[in-house]
């Protein structure tokens, strides 16, 4: 499709990988056609990576330096040498949006959605609303503060959302605990089974879109690859320092008693399947009620059950402690949600009014007879009540 940029593209990707010239009309408007070739075929919609690198700069100036006391792994791994420029040449151009226009006014024609990754570490939420608002871009973005290795504390909940309001009021974020470039988050926060659980009700619960990654809703630990058999560009160059991405990306594991944990017949997956899976496999897991994947499922049906947790807005969000809650509101209801976020047992005052307690079958706790919500360990608190009651 012509017209490749010469030199600041492939900073961002392998050189083995073709970069497109974007400056050039003829290569946008091939794009759109090949959008078009899809949605006249009845996608819903497309997945687009990293839509803030789709121009550089048209100079091809190069970036400056970033002190090492600012750089970031959240996008790639800190030994990496793409984390030591300050990225203000090699993406998020003004074209982008101009383009993303366009796009989204061919999606417009066919009813179809975009989700977008706006990969940068260093502006966050702020690109995200970039990108969101306004209703004439992608509809929505992820958001890759859930992702980090510091643990998804209540505070940090609380904090990620008022940088949200901050500076992304307009947008609409997609949430995630795990994906395919991060350790999984049962192993990068050293979670219990109870754990794993309470974070899968509070994303239920979050306003936003959700992303579940494969194998998280079985509890799914990181793998670990032997360098062999790694297939990731990214630890191939930085081993040992950096092992890559392939911990999160073995194969599905449906059948604990299978081959391959029954994700193929082929001698030889992508990845080797890691014998500590295949307890965890879907089949095992089918015949044990308390099993994650269970209350996958339920916190899953809890949310369609309550349209105010897809659609109502998020307010009153407080952090005490390991304790984080706030009401999401619409739909003519309220709900109250609440939830420890630690391994110590905790209590709250009750908000005041008529509550009618949900969620028992996502182990939510019901309010004391002294006024108090008392929370066990890893455990929410889920409260409803019809909009305007006392």
């Amino acid at each position: 499709m012509g017209h490749r940029a010469r030199a600041v593209l492939p900073d961002n990707f392998l050189a083995s990988q073709p970069d497109l010239n974007l400056h050039c009309a003829d290569v946008q408007d091939a794009l759109l056609d090949v959008a078009r070739f899809w949605l006249e075929r009845g996608v819903d919609g497309f997945r687009l990576d990293t839509i803030n690198f789709y121009f550089a700069d048209k100079a091809l100036r190069d970036n400056p330096a970033l002190p090492p006391a600012d750089r970031n792994d959240t996008i790639a791994p800190r030994v990496n040498p793409y984390n030591h420029q300050r990225h203000i040449h090699d993406k998020n151009q003004p074209e982008n949006l101009v383009f993303l226009r366009r796009f989204r006014a061919v999606l417009d024609a066919f009813g179809a959605v975009a989700l977008g990754e706006v990969g940068d570490a260093q502006r966050g939420l702020e690109i995200l609303g970039d990108y969101t608002s306004g209703g004439d871009k992608v509809q929505m973005c992820y958001g890759f503060e859930f992702l980090s290795q510091e643990p998804l504390s209540a505070a940090r909940v609380a904090q990620t959302y008022a940088t949200l309001d901050r500076v992304a009021a307009q947008g609409w974020v997609c949430w995630a605990l795990s994906n395919h470039d991060v350790v999984r988050h049962a192993s990068r926060w050293d979670l219990s089974g109870a754990a794993v659980r309470a974070y899968a009700t509070l994303m239920v619960c979050l306003r936003g879109t959700l992303c579940f990654y494969q194998g998280e809703e079985l509890g799914l630990p990181e793998a670990d690859v032997p360098y062999e058999a790694l297939q990731d560009p990214y630890g191939i160059a930085f081993w040992p320092r950096f092992k890559g991405r392939d911990g999160c990306r073995t194969p599905m594991v449906w059948q604990g008693e299978a081959l391959h944990g029954g994700f193929t017949t082929a001698p030889h997956p992508w990845l080797p399947v890691p014998a500590a899976h295949l307890a965890l496999a879907v089949d095992a897991q089918e015949h044990a009620p308390q099993a994650v994947l269970h209350h996958y499922r339920r916190a899953i049906a809890f949310r369609h059950a309550h349209p105010v947790l897809a659609t109502g807005t998020l307010k009153g969000m407080r952090a005490e402690g390991d304790v984080l809650s706030f009401y999401r509101v619409g739909s003519g209801v309220e709900m109250f949600c609440a939830f420890n976020l630690g391994a110590d047992p905790a209590a709250l005052d009750q908000p005041p009014g008529a509550w009618q307690p949900v969620g028992a079958e996502i182990n939510a706790a019901h309010p004391g007879a002294d006024g108090r919500v008392h929370l066990g360990p890893w455990q929410p608190c889920l409260m409803l009540r019809k909009t305007g009651e006392p």
